[in-house]
């Protein structure tokens, strides 16, 4: 038996967008019950040229509807990176996952052999099947990004464990 390309990608996206949801949940009661304002985490990076927390949800939740939109053939929605609280990031992960679950399979399988060109800044544009594409570059990107705001959490004191990363 072999997997579709909707298996392979929407499940996937939502339910690491969830965990991550979870993730910034507990940072909100870390920083409440420290006393201090959550906002302080939008800026946390590991090291000096890595961009910001809050950059790092956003393109992850690009990484996802990107993926489900290119794979559908369709125009990808564009969406304002303006969040500015812990609530935010939630409210554009919550926007994502309901983006993610507004594709039908039929709209993403047999996808495989379909042309994604992923533009590029300064650079030529990428081209990759629809399959490549989801394994090689939409799903480590949005692993990516996912664990580097797991990591920065982590790194700032709150309570994650591999439970909350892999999620229920």
């Amino acid at each position: 038996m072999t997997i579709s390309m909707h298996s392979a990608s929407a499940p996937a996206f939502v339910r690491m967008l969830g965990n991550m949801l979870v993730w910034l949940d507990k940072a909100e009661a870390h920083a409440q019950a420290r006393n201090f304002d959550s906002t302080n985490y939008l800026g946390l990076r590991l090291a000096p040229d890595m961009l910001p927390l809050a950059q790092q949800v956003q393109i992850a939740s690009d990484a996802a509807k990107g993926c489900m939109g290119r794979l559908a053939g369709q125009e990808l929605p564009k969406w304002d990176d303006s969040e500015a609280s812990l609530a935010d990031l939630r409210a554009r992960i919550r926007k994502t996952v309901d983006y993610v679950q507004s594709f039908q399979p039929s709209q993403i399988d047999g996808s495989e052999n379909r042309e994604v060109v992923i533009p590029l800044r300064n650079r030529d544009p990428l081209t990759f099947t629809g399959e490549a594409y989801l394994r090689h570059w939409a799903l480590p990107n949005f692993y990516f990004h996912a664990t580097t705001l797991y990591a920065l959490l982590r790194h700032a004191g709150v309570d994650l464990g591999k439970v909350d990363y892999l999620g229920a």
